[in-house]
């Protein structure tokens, strides 16, 4: 870690996640999350009203926290970073409007950044600089992508997306079909292991010879399974937990991992990233793993904790855009929800958009703020 390289806050708050992260260069320094998952629990998903009630309230301390970690000063960064879209937009307006108050207090950089390119690069702060082109599967609860990205910072390419429910999206709604709580992802992860994966048979959605070879689809698959438990029980015969959970994984990870496995080959590409909420899956680890060994493809996954939502991989995007010399985006930057993937960041109109003439009660209210 080079004392030369950009020191980089970043807030992400895309969904029910607070996240501040600090980095130098590729290196992490502080990681705060501040969650409102077990407020959304009892609803059975996430409701954008308390998410944003929520990220109000955590924003300030969570900073605090990231900054007192990092060991460093707010005066002593070179920029703050924020995921403007894609995302719930009350939310993303929440994490937007601190970002530019912190930008404009404290005279810094202010860089609007994309979600998806963010969960990408996050794996610089593990395994070190991206290849370039980098393959990447992002799976999580909003977002089932393969994307190709030449350059993170300003040229990544959709492949394929799922054209109705994320994977996410069916390990919940499996998961409140067999009343195992939300979130889905990690119970029915561990529920998977004591499961026979090939006990039933459910399908593997857009894999016939004339589907899309890149889009994924989960929306049959989640019906199939709800179909055969509710069979079971119509029938009063006891539904094997296990072996749904199991089997059901085992079509939605074979599907993902397959499918970007073949993108790697029809592209040239000798490596796999994957990121996003559901790559902390074990099963989707072990099989990718699998695959990827016997087509010589080197696979890439941070650990579990960096690939749910965070401020550290907004953080780590950041420091890429100030490294490069991205330019910054304005103070008039907002919260876009469905910011397209192909926006690796929101520049601004003029090169110094950090430049502001601040009048005398400006100062003085910097000064109060961070003396």
């Amino acid at each position: 870690m080079a004392a030369d390289e950009p020191l980089v806050l970043g807030i992400e708050t895309s969904c029910d996640e607070t996240g501040v992260g600090i980095v130098r260069g590729t290196t992490l320094l502080a990681d705060a999350v501040a969650s409102s998952v077990d407020t959304h629990a009892r609803f059975g998903g996430v409701v954008p009203e308390i998410a944003s009630r929520a990220h109000l309230e955590a924003m300030v301390p969570t900073i605090e926290r990231a900054l007192k970690e990092a060991g460093v000063s707010a005066r002593d960064l070179d920029g703050i970073a924020v995921t403007s879209g894609p995302g719930l937009a009350g939310a993303l307006l929440v994490g937007v409007s601190a970002a530019k108050a912190y930008a404009y207090a404290l005279n810094k950089p202010l860089y609007g950044v994309n979600h998806l390119a963010s969960h990408i690069c996050v794996d610089q702060l593990e395994h070190g600089p991206l290849p370039e082109p980098t393959m990447a599967l992002l799976v999580s609860g909003g977002h089932s992508s393969l994307l190709l990205a030449p350059d993170i910072t300003s040229d990544v390419r959709p492949l394929g997306a799922t054209i109705d429910d994320a994977a996410g999206e069916a390990f919940d709604k499996i998961a409140r079909v067999l009343n195992l709580g939300f979130p889905g992802g990690p119970v029915i992860d561990r529920l998977a292991k004591e499961g026979d994966p090939k006990s039933i048979a459910f399908p593997r959605g857009l894999t016939g010879p004339r589907d899309a070879p890149y889009d994924f689809s989960f929306s049959g698959l989640k019906t199939s399974v709800a179909r055969w438990i509710e069979a079971k029980r119509a029938a009063g015969e006891e539904v094997p937990v296990r072996d749904v959970a199991a089997s059901f994984q085992e079509a939605v990870v074979d599907v993902l991992t397959r499918k970007a496995v073949r993108a790697c080959k029809d592209e040239g590409v000798d490596h796999l990233m994957i990121g996003g909420g559901v790559a902390a899956n074990s099963r989707l680890r072990a099989l990718a793993q699998e695959r990827c060994e016997r087509a010589g493809i080197r696979l890439r996954v941070p650990r579990p904790g960096l690939c749910t939502d965070n401020g550290a991989m907004v953080a780590a995007l950041g420091a890429e855009m100030v490294a490069r010399n991205r330019r910054p985006s304005d103070l008039e930057l907002s919260a876009d929800s469905s910011l397209p993937v192909t926006e690796p960041h929101v520049p601004g109109k003029h090169q110094h958009a950090h430049d502001h003439d601040h009048d005398h009660v400006h100062e003085i209210s910097k000064d109060n703020l961070y003396s």
